[in-house]
């Protein structure tokens, strides 16, 4: 899976942000979550005042591993997209990345094809945004790398032979 949390810098929150406000527009949306696989709510937007957004991404969160689940019993790696339909209100939720997962919440006012077509674009738009920050993260800790790690008992031995 993944080691550690991803660090999301303030230029990556204002670039996420900007795509699913454009996402929520486009896609004539009621609202958009970025979630992390472990549960964290990332970013918002739309009407997200009725919707207490922590459950919500703890929630969306365990439907992602509980799919996974499902579809490794059917020898796939895992399922990218799932669609929820309500009476009033629907759910679809398509996976950016290893770690990161985006829901949109639409009504009857929008369509499921219109929404598929535009998370598309936005998916592709947030997966580059998070590669961005995952080459960051990587190379900042490449740089600080611990000076001793690569000291092996053979060169203490080596150290401390007469």
């Amino acid at each position: 899976m993944f080691g550690s949390q991803l660090t999301i810098q303030e230029e990556d929150s204002r670039q996420i942000q900007a795509v699913i406000d454009r996402l929520v527009l486009d896609a004539n949306s009621r609202s958009a979550y970025i979630v992390d696989k472990t549960g964290q709510l990332i970013s918002q937007a739309g009407e997200t005042s009725e919707v207490d957004g922590t459950s919500l991404a703890s929630l969306a969160a365990g439907c992602v591993a509980a799919t996974g689940g499902l579809a490794q019993l059917f020898g796939e790696e895992e399922f990218p997209t799932h669609f929820h339909q309500g009476r009033r209100e629907n759910l679809y939720i398509s996976l950016v990345g290893p770690r990161m997962i985006l829901m949109l919440v639409f009504d009857e006012s929008s369509s499921l094809g219109l929404v598929r077509l535009r998370v598309k674009k936005a998916n592709q738009q947030l997966a580059r945004i998070f590669e961005e920050a995952q080459k960051r993260e990587d190379a900042e800790a490449t740089q600080h790398k611990n000076p001793l790690a690569d000291i092996t008992d053979e060169d203490i031995d080596l150290l401390f032979a007469d």
